[in-house]
C-alpha cells in the first residue's frame, strides 16, 4: 500500500497547490491514503474549522499539526468533535483534542494509526514524545501495525534520536516543522521509513513561507517585525511510502516535490 504524507502547508499557496497537485499525484502514484501537516493553513499560522474541512476536501484523511496550532482559538472546535484533525499526543491529557486516530480505509478495510508528538528542544517543555509514543503504539499495536508519525520538532538531533528509538515499532517516522526538505530519508534496520523534514508545501519565494525582505530586514537590524506570508512559487513537499500492510514495514520512502505552475 502507499501513503503520501504532505509536509507544512503554509497559508493560501499551500492550500492551492495541495488542490490542484494532489489528485494527479494519488492517481499516478495509486495512493491509498493522505496525511497531511497543516498547523500554517490559516494564513500562514493555525488552522481553523473551514480551512480543515476544506483541506480533507482536497483528498487528505488525517491532519496533524505542532507548536501553532493554538494560534486560532476556532481550532478547538474542530479538535474536540473531529477525529481526523490532529494536536500532539505530548500536550497534558486536558488538552482538547487528540494526539493520535486510526483510520480505516473504505476500499481495502485496512487501518492505519497516525500518532502527532512535539519536540522539547528549543520547543514548549511538554511531555516526553518519546514515552509518550512508546505508550501510545503500544494501544494501536492492538488495532493496526501500520503505525505513522508526525514529529514536530526543531532539533534534527531529537528527530533522529526518535527514529531510533522506534525503528521496528512503527511503519515510519516524518519530520516537520523546519520548511526545508532534508536530504536523508531511508528505511532503518528494523524496517522503520524515516525522514528528518518532509519541507513545506508553500511559497518557496520566500523565507519558509514569508516575505523574504522582511526577514532579511529582521536580519539586519534586529528589529521586531510583523512578518507576511509570501505568495508565489508555489509549491508541494511530500514523502511516499510504500509499506506492507500486514507487517507494517515500510518497503520504500520517496521525497517529492511538485512546482505549481
Amino acid at each position: 500500500m502507499k501513503l503520501l504524507f504532505i509536509g507544512d502547508i503554509v497559508g493560501e499557496p499551500g492550500r492551492r497547490a495541495v488542490k490542484e497537485l494532489l489528485p494527479a499525484l494519488v492517481k499516478k502514484n495509486s495512493i491509498d491514503c493522505v496525511v497531511a501537516n497543516a498547523e500554517n493553513a490559516a494564513g500562514g499560522s493555525g488552522i481553523t474549522p473551514p480551512i480543515a474541512n476544506e483541506i480533507k476536501n482536497y483528498g487528505v484523511h488525517i491532519i496533524t499539526s505542532g507548536d501553532h496550532i493554538w494560534k486560532r482559538k476556532e481550532v478547538i472546535e474542530v479538535l474536540e468533535e473531529e477525529q481526523d484533525v490532529l494536536r500532539p499526543l505530548n500536550y497534558p491529557a486536558e488538552t482538547p483534542g487528540s494526539g493520535s486516530s486510526i483510520l480505516e480505509l473504505p476500499s481495502s478495510g485496512v487501518k492505519i494509526g497516525v500518532i502527532n508528538l512535539l519536540g522539547r528542544v528549543f520547543m514548549q517543555p511538554l511531555e516526553c514524545p518519546f514515552r509518550a509514543a512508546r505508550a501510545e503504539i503500544t494501544k494501536i499495536k492492538k488495532i493496526t501495525p501500520n503505525i505513522f508519525v508526525d514529529m514536530h520538532a526543531e532539533a534534527t538531533s531529537e528527530k533522529i534520536a526518535l527514529g531510533w528509538y522506534l525503528d521496528g515499532l512503527v511503519t515510519a517516522i516524518m519530520g516537520t516543522h523546519t520548511h526545508v526538505q532534508t536530504a536523508d530519508e531511508r528505511i532503518l534496520p528494523k524496517g522503520t521509513g524515516y525522514i528528518t523534514d518532509v519541507g513545506m508545501t508553500g511559497p518557496f519565494d520566500s523565507v519558509i513561507g514569508r516575505k523574504k525582505e522582511e526577514i532579511i530586514t529582521r536580519f539586519l537590524t534586529q528589529m521586531p517585525a510583523r512578518f507576511h506570508l509570501a505568495e508565489s512559487d508555489a509549491r508541494l513537499c511530500g514523502v511516499l511510502i510504500d509499506f506492507d500492510e500486514k507487517t507494517g514495514k515500510t518497503n520504500s520512502i520517496e521525497r517529492i516535490q511538485k512546482k505549481l505552475r
